[in-house]
């Protein structure tokens, strides 16, 4: 699995934004998810009933994936599809997932989205402080969020 910037693999959720029919935002959290290469990304269905239902009414996306404790990540715009366990290219999108998930949650959907734009997403301390570190704004996120690190 190729992935174009680290904070995929250090954030512990991504938020799917999606839009209703009725033209009703809605922003949920996804604990399962694989950022496949620079243009594809996909999402266990979980438990997203709305999420599914949004996309297939109105398939146009946005993903936030942040590391909360550098406070940065990425935006990640697109177009949504719904794959079902028997369409086509549901299997090789899934087995990243499912590797993820053994038995622990069952997926019914992935939600696959087409990427069609990368945006960094800077915590405001980054252009404020520009000369610190990221050790040092590591440990600023500890003591805001009351977290001790493991090694500590």
């Amino acid at each position: 699995m190729t992935r174009d910037f680290k904070e995929a693999e250090h954030a512990v959720l991504c938020w799917l934004a999606t839009v209703g029919a009725d033209n009703r935002p809605n922003v949920s959290p996804k604990e399962i998810y694989a950022d496949l290469d620079p243009d594809r990304l996909v999402i266990a269905d979980i438990a997203s009933g709305g999420s599914v239902r949004n996309i297939r009414a109105n398939p146009a996306v946005c993903v936030s994936l942040i590391d909360v404790f550098l406070q940065r990540g990425h935006k990640i715009e697109g177009t949504a599809e719904v794959l079902a366990p028997e369409a086509p290219g549901f299997a090789e999108l899934a087995a990243p997932l499912l590797a993820m998930t053994g038995d622990a949650f069952p997926i019914r959907h992935v939600i696959s989205v087409s990427v069609t734009r990368r945006t960094p997403i800077l915590a405001p301390s980054y252009l404020f402080h520009p000369d610190r570190s990221e050790a040092e704004l590591r440990a600023d996120a500890h003591r805001t969020y009351g977290v001790r690190p493991l090694s500590e």
